[in-house]
């Protein structure tokens, strides 16, 4: 039998009776293989062998009972929380109404019992005294660290993405200033009163349809900067960034519009018309290749040494799947390298590990420029299933060099995949 399961609690807060839906009266029957919330059954529903839904008649089962000593032989659980009861109903001190709402024990026992146990026991004081402690220690309000973060955006307060963030405030998903913030200014001195004129009555009503309006506006644009995620301003360029120069023409034509279409539709749009300049830029890619493989090209090609090394490392560049780029070989190799960058005190540091920290020093890179490049390949390269290196480089408006070292270290270290 489970003894302790129902000491404590109120009969008339208990479920009813699952089968016959009454008041449950001790002893009653606990399925134990049902629940959350418990099957409860009263003794006939369950002699009778009901079921419900999941629960079978040949489930295990408990004895709910509270008929047991709890604090001195003699008291059950049942009357010492009678007692507690009558005391609560009836006040400390009247005995003879605790002892007529109890109708088992006289007022004598009554206040014996209850001085003795739980008055003048200092071990069940102490006991009460330190559950209450320990209950109020789990139910007080701690303060929640507050840990700045990239994605979702949880700038600290005084750093420069706060401030491009417009204050946004990511706990209560709100700015710190709203739009149209003094608003509320033209209502703080309407009061309505008894004896105003029929067109002063007006005009307070209009000045507050007007504040209405304006709140309507406020939600409003929220609701646009919701939709469209453009609360992480840099996030939001990065992610234009990736586009061609055409599509980059049509994104900011197209805006304006956004807030009419929607964020879905708008996306879907300048997805399609990426994809249509993705395979125009492929198409000339390839008649590139085409006119390279003529003899005339390759002859030129042949005249120079320097030119013939140009013209090869353009044909690897074209086998890899990449847009050539113009290279020039130096003649003098005795060209001063700036030295390592000083990476001390810069933001993002912490963020780094050691290799990342030697490629910021070495590519002269400040580590938040790098963890939002790094971040945008990542997205890019899990959209397209892979990355180029012409991909890249459209993607990051730096230097090439950079960016090539960028991309191989990135590749290496098992972030992005070559597409």
């Amino acid at each position: 039998m489970d003894h302790l399961a129902s000491f404590g609690s109120d009969p008339f807060d208990k479920p009813p009776c699952r089968g016959c839906s009454s008041r449950l009266l001790e002893p009653y029957i606990k399925c134990a293989e049902c629940g959350p919330p418990p099957l409860l059954l009263c003794l006939q529903c369950f002699t009778r062998g009901f079921e419900y839904k999941k629960h079978q008649s040949d489930h295990k089962y408990e004895i709910m009972t509270s008929d047991f000593p709890v604090l001195e032989p003699g008291w059950t659980a049942q009357e010492e929380m009678a007692l507690l009861e009558a005391v609560m109903d009836c006040g400390f001190g009247n005995w003879s109404d605790v002892a007529y709402q109890m109708r088992t024990r006289s007022k004598e026992e009554c206040e014996s019992h209850y001085m003795k146990n739980f008055i003048n026991n200092p071990l069940f004081s102490s006991t009460l005294l330190s559950l209450r402690q320990m209950e109020e220690a789990r139910t007080a309000d701690t303060a929640i660290p507050f840990r700045p973060s990239d994605d979702p955006p949880r700038p600290t307060f005084d750093s420069l993405l706060s401030r491009d963030m417009a204050g946004y405030m990511p706990a209560r998903a709100d700015f710190m200033e709203e739009f149209d913030n003094y608003a509320e200014w033209d209502l703080k001195d309407i009061d309505f009163v008894d004896d105003d004129s029929d067109i002063l009555h007006a005009l307070k009503i209009a000045v507050v349809d007007i504040y209405h309006s304006r709140l309507k506006e406020r939600q409003r644009r929220k609701k646009i900067i919701r939709d469209h995620g453009l609360i992480n301003l840099r996030k939001f360029q990065m992610l234009e960034r990736r586009y061609p120069k055409e599509v980059q023409d049509l994104y900011d034509v197209m805006r304006r519009f956004a807030r009419v279409v929607g964020p879905l539709e708008h996306d879907k749009f300048i997805e399609s018309h990426a994809r249509k300049v993705y395979e125009r830029m492929k198409r000339v890619r390839e008649d590139e290749r085409r006119k390279r493989t003529m003899l005339c090209d390759v002859l030129q090609y042949i005249q120079d040494g320097r030119a013939c090394q140009q013209w090869l490392h353009k044909q690897a560049a074209i086998d890899a799947g990449i847009s050539p780029a113009v290279t020039s070989i130096s003649s003098s190799g005795n060209r001063r390298s700036a030295p390592p960058l000083n990476l001390t005190g810069l933001p993002g540091t912490d963020k780094l590990n050691e290799k990342e920290k030697e490629l910021c020093q070495v590519v002269r890179l400040v580590p938040g420029a790098y963890l939002e490049y790094k971040q945008a390949l990542l997205n890019e390269c899990r959209r397209q299933g892979g990355l180029r290196l012409a991909q890249a480089r459209a993607l990051i408006k730096i230097d090439v060099n950079k960016t090539r070292k960028i991309y191989d270290f990135l590749i290496k270290e098992g972030y992005i995949n070559k597409a």
